[in-house]
């Protein structure tokens, strides 16, 4: 027989006490958007890959949210798996929300914000500049490969605490800073490979602190 289980109480699901449970049990009641869906996908697929969640299990999950008509189905769908993090599921299952190849001749580049990060991306700053903020962003491979080339100009890289970085280019008459570079350790962690060339300019990869 299928597995029976109870619709979760608001304490059970927020952690809050009986007051806020009074206050904001009608929160369970509303009906559900699609991106709240698309939330629980990612907290299903995420609990997969931290193996909170069997993945035999994953498929009839991903039937409950794909049927689910308000938040407190939802939160069922979900149930015995944490709130994701402001940085959980730091790699989606998402196509990249930007072009592999960036350029700043004469001018300049920005990244940055909410976006999913190519596996692979080269960029050019000839006479120019640009910016790759990843502090906000997420990825679509576990690894990637960024390929910047500064030629009298220059690129500067923003990186989350909380991804392996690793700096291999080289500065000719120029600067290619490799400060940022560091291992976590921890299994699942993105990594970022920065490699390239700067000819009478600067690539600069810097650790953002939150």
């Amino acid at each position: 027989m299928p597995e029976k289980h109870p619709s979760p109480s608001h304490s059970q699901i927020h952690g809050y006490g009986h007051g806020h449970d009074l206050d904001r049990n009608h929160d369970l009641h509303i009906l559900a958007s699609d991106s709240e869906r698309h939330a629980a996908e990612e907290r299903l697929r995420s609990a997969v890959e931290n193996g909170r969640l069997p993945f035999d299990q994953f498929d009839s999950r991903l039937d409950e949210v794909h049927a689910a008509r308000t938040r407190g189905d939802l939160e069922a769908a979900c149930r015995g798996l944490p709130v994701p993090g402001p940085r959980d599921a730091l790699v989606v299952d998402r196509p990249p929300t930007s072009g592999s190849f960036l350029a700043g001749i004469f001018g300049g580049f920005v990244r940055k914000g909410q976006w999913v990060v190519p596996s692979r991306m080269t960029t050019w700053s000839m006479w120019g500049g640009g910016q790759l903020d990843l502090t906000e962003a997420r990825f679509s491979s576990q690894d990637t490969v960024i390929r910047a080339v500064a030629l009298w100009g220059g690129t500067k890289i923003l990186v989350p605490e909380d991804i392996e970085v690793e700096v291999k280019g080289f500065g000719l008459f120029g600067a290619f800073d490799k400060r940022a570079a560091k291992r976590i350790g921890r299994p699942g962690t993105p990594r970022v490979t920065v490699k390239g060339i700067a000819l009478f300019g600067a690539v600069v990869t810097r650790t953002k602190h939150r």
